[in-house]
């Protein structure tokens, strides 16, 4: 018997601004290419101030990644994360597994999730990726998958508050 898949109505419905932290979270799953192979970069993004909250990279697409990051994400935020905060995503399988809904219900989370094959109801979190491939990854290609995670971890520690000028050149 396979395992049952959730599907969750579009609660953000193109409405990115949020009024307060930790209200809407948007998620999503990118790949980078180097010559060692493909890396995949998760992320969430809290519409508030469009902070990246957590990020992990692995090699696989894998749901434990994706659960992962939100525990890394609900740790982070721990004091001021409440029952009212939808965590948008696209119709990935990784979003409508059980695991997923079910750790969404442990933590009081609403999920939301993109109409089928609407990259736009989660542009939030598509513009993130689009930004940094085109800032960082494309000028640079990196070689291995530890020179794409430092370049990663350079992008997301000096995104916030930085012109883009400055930015391409911490990459």
């Amino acid at each position: 018997m396979g395992q049952q898949l959730h599907k969750y109505e579009n609660l953000l419905n193109r409405d990115f601004h949020a009024e307060r932290p930790n209200y809407k979270w948007v998620t999503d799953i990118s790949y980078i290419q180097t010559k060692q192979g493909v890396l995949y970069l998760f992320m969430i993004r809290d519409l508030y101030d469009n902070s990246i909250v957590a990020y992990k990279t692995g090699t696989e697409q894998s749901v434990n990644l994706v659960l992962d990051t939100i525990r890394q994400a609900i740790r982070r935020e721990k004091k001021k994360v409440t029952a009212e905060l939808h965590l948008h995503s696209d119709q990935g399988a990784q979003y409508a597994s059980q695991a997923y809904f079910e750790l969404t219900q442990q933590y009081g989370i609403t999920p939301s999730m993109s109409r089928h094959g609407n990259p736009y109801d989660n542009a939030m979190a598509e513009n993130f990726f689009s930004i940094l491939k085109t800032e960082c990854i494309y000028r640079h290609r990196p070689a291995t998958f530890s020179e794409a995670n430092e370049m990663i971890d350079r992008y997301i520690q000096s995104k916030t508050g930085v012109a883009p000028m400055t930015l391409r050149h911490s990459c």
